[in-house]
């Protein structure tokens, strides 16, 4: 057990690479440093990702919700 950490605590965080594929992101993961430690990969989406589909209607909707979130961070 690591002396630094509690029985039952959750130590969390998160890394964000750009990376072509998922098996390029689990030989970054590999040079982690930490072992035993259970580790989730997630694929971030990009407005341009949808193609088509992300409307104009859609976009206006993103970047209002965007400042909308963006005010109350102040």
């Amino acid at each position: 057990m690591d002396p630094c950490r509690n029985e039952g605590e959750l130590v969390a965080g998160y890394w964000m690479w750009q990376v072509k594929s998922k098996e390029e992101a689990i030989e970054w993961l590999k040079r982690a440093p930490f072992e035993d430690t259970e580790v989730e990969i997630r694929q971030v989406f990009e407005a341009e990702d949808f193609g088509d589909e992300f409307t104009p209607e859609l976009r206006e909707q993103e970047e209002r919700l965007r400042a909308e979130m963006e005010a109350k961070q102040k």
